[in-house]
């Protein structure tokens, strides 16, 4: 889920800065960007990854 959110992000990143659109610093193109990389690199971790705890049912 990290991951796409992360692709969610670079894409905005690049329509910021394809289009030049002139944004405050907070939502630059860079900042966007970096937003993006952390998430890539928390997906990367395992961060988002759904693991069960306690006990598995087997038949």
């Amino acid at each position: 889920m990290l991951g796409l959110a992360a692709a969610v992000m670079f894409f905005i990143a690049f329509l910021i800065n394809a289009a030049e659109i002139d944004t405050n610093e907070v939502f630059a193109s860079t900042n966007v960007m970096l937003l993006g990389l952390t998430l890539l690199a928390l997906h990367v971790a395992g961060v988002g990854s759904s693991w069960r705890s306690g006990r598995t049912r087997r038949r």
